[in-house]
Order: C-alpha cells, then structure tokens, then sequence
C-alpha cells in the first residue's frame, strides 16, 4: 500500500496519477475531506482508499501510516510538516518520499537507518539537482554549468509560504554562484527584461546559490556554475523583495501578497515550468558544449510526478536505505527515465548547442 498524504491537491494527485499507472501497489489518499475527494476523483481511482487523515495528529498519523510500505507526503507548507511525517514513518519502519523540505531534516542524516527517506523530492528542489547530473554523463568531463529554472502557475497559500521560507532561509545564498571551484559571494547580479529560449517574454533573473547547487557543483567537479530563477511578469518582481523580509516580520501578510502577485501575473495564461541547464565539458579529448531542455505544463503537477518517479525507484528497490535529499540518489537516471515518459512533459531534449546559440536559432525562426 501507498498512502499519499495531501492527496486531494494537485501534486497529491498527479502522483496519484503516475502511481496507479504503474499499478505495483494499491493507493489510500489522504487529507481532511475525503468524501469530497472521493465524489470528484473517485471515478478515476475506484480501488483507492480515501481516508481522513489530520498531519498535526499524532493518531491520526498513525492510523493513516497503518499497513502502508511508503508515505508520500504532498502536503504543506512543507517546512513545517516534513520532518514530523518523516518522523513517524521512521518509527514504524515505512518508507517516505516527501515532495517538500524541512530544514529539520538533516538532524535525520546523522543516523542509520533501514528504510529511505527521500526529501526535497518535487521539481525544485529535486528534479533540478538530478537533471545536470543526468546530462553530465555524456561528458567525460564537465567544466562549466549555466542553469535557469522558470515557471508561471498561482501560488497556494502552503507554496508560497514554502518558496518563501526557502528564499529567506540560510539555505539559499542570492547572487553567489560556483567559481575556479569553490563558493563565491556576491559575484552576480539580478538582471531585468531577459531572454531566454523556450520562455514567451522577458524574464527577470534572479541568482541563487543552495545547497543542492553545491551539492551539484562538487559532485561533477565543476570549474564554474551559475545558477538563476527566472521569473515571468511584472508583479512577483515588485513585491519578492519586499515580502522576503517581511516574511519573517509578518509571514501571514507576506504569504498574502506573494499569493496575489503570482495570482496577478498568471491570469489569463498558459501555465508552464521550464528548466534549460548548460554544460561545457570535454568528451572523447574534444570540447563541446550541450544544452537540456525541460518543458511541462504546470509546476505543482511536475512536482508530483517527479515525487512519484522517486517513490518507484525507492519501491523498486533502486535506492539505498538512509535519510537523503533526491538531488543525491546514487543513480539519477531511472528517475530521469520515468519522468520522460510521462505525456505530461511535451519536451524533454538534449541539444548540440548553447543558450546563446539557442536563441539565435530562434530569433532566426521568427
């Protein structure tokens, strides 16, 4: 049995969704109304469980958790959540893919255990640490990375106090990037009205430096790395300064505004998350340069499919036991491969070429 926790939302069922196409174990759904999911999803699922279950209930926890292999925790705000889910699966031997982040988490590290917890297991961060590894192995040397990640969806209240937390946290460090192989403060800045291939309109770019990018950057011993979120519209610009401060003053009010923003900017579009990652590098004793190429059409939907693909391999027993983010599974590329074949990601390609040369071809195209 899967238990799915926060399983009525859109990430909650997009791994549903994957996880009963795959059909090696039956799904109990879980949240605070399941009749209500039940009426409005039930048809899809007819042999799953929806079952009641309250995240701040040490019982109803429990209960939930009762003859589950493997929890999926797809409820928020994840930073206030994860650890407790981990917690509990931890103590009655289960297994746990959590799509969010807990800073809590990596106390967990520190112990051995017999089954796996994978966190930091949705899109970014998650897919984002495993698609530059995945890419790497065409090269028998990387020297460089440029990575941009890009998506226009509305926030909900739990998303927006989590993009929020992991903005103001110690975690993330804004404009430092990867330089002649160390962490370096301070050496890029924000840049407005930019282009990039794949995205409709100018974006502004915003550098950022976590600990998945080290963990990358380490990883393939990286000369340089460079990475940005790239944001579309006008209105999250103007108030992500503000509200990241005022986050931590007045996180209700700072989650309100940040919702509103993202409400403002998506309005009357198409939903989409992009993520372009550039490598240069050496193979067979000559240099070149590729590009990968994401595109799906909703982030929180890609979040549960990716949540998904790390809970088969965790159920195909792919991954070792041990409390881990997913951007550090000894082997990406199984999770990779399911992801590929999933309709929902429209592209997903890996080209002979660079960003730059990318938006010459087209620009050339229009």
């Amino acid at each position: 049995m899967i238990g799915i926790i926060g399983g009525y939302g859109d990430v909650g069922l997009a791994a549903a969704s994957m996880l009963s196409q795959w059909g090696k174990h039956p799904l109990r759904l879980g949240g605070r109304n399941p009749e209500a999911a039940r009426m409005e999803h039930g048809a899809k699922w007819p042999q799953a469980e929806w079952v009641k279950v309250d995240i701040e209930d040490d019982q109803s926890l429990k209960s939930f958790l009762s003859g589950c292999e493997l929890i999926v925790n797809c409820a928020g705000p994840s930073h206030q959540t994860s650890a407790r889910v981990a917690e509990v699966c931890l103590s009655l031997g289960c297994h746990h893919v959590d799509a969010g982040i807990d800073p809590r988490l990596e106390a967990l590290r520190e112990t051995a255990y017999n089954t796996v917890v994978l966190y930091a297991a949705g899109a970014t961060p998650g897919l984002s640490g495993l698609l530059p590894r995945w890419l790497a192995e065409s090269f028998d040397k990387v020297d460089s990375l440029v990575y941009y990640t890009g998506a226009l969806d509305r926030f909900t209240s739990a998303a927006a106090e989590d993009y929020l937390a992991g903005v103001a946290g110690k975690d993330n460090e804004p404009m430092a990037a990867w330089k002649n192989g160390t962490r370096r403060s301070s050496v890029l800045s924000r840049k407005s009205g930019a282009t990039l291939p794949f995205f409709t309109r100018e974006v502004a770019l915003y550098p950022y430096f976590d600990t998945e990018a080290e963990f990358v950057a380490t990883s393939l011993a990286l000369r340089d790395g460079e990475w940005y979120i790239a944001i579309d519209g006008n209105h999250v610009p103007k108030v992500l300064e503000e509200v990241r401060s005022q986050f931590l003053v007045d996180p209700n009010l700072a989650v309100r505004r940040l919702c509103t923003a993202t409400e403002l900017d998506s309005a009357g579009r198409q939903t989409y998350a992009n993520f372009i990652v550039q490598l240069r590098g050496v193979k067979d004793a000559a240099e070149i340069v590729r590009t990968l190429v994401l595109q799906a059409q909703s982030p929180s939907k890609l979040t549960g499919l990716t949540a998904a693909a790390a809970t088969i391999a965790v159920l195909e027993g792919e991954i070792p036991a041990g409390v881990r983010p997913l951007a550090e599974i000894p082997n990406p590329y199984n999770v990779i491969d399911r992801l590929k074949q999933a309709t929902f990601i429209h592209h997903l390609n890996v080209l002979e070429c660079s960003v730059d040369e990318l938006l010459i071809t087209e620009e050339g195209e229009l």
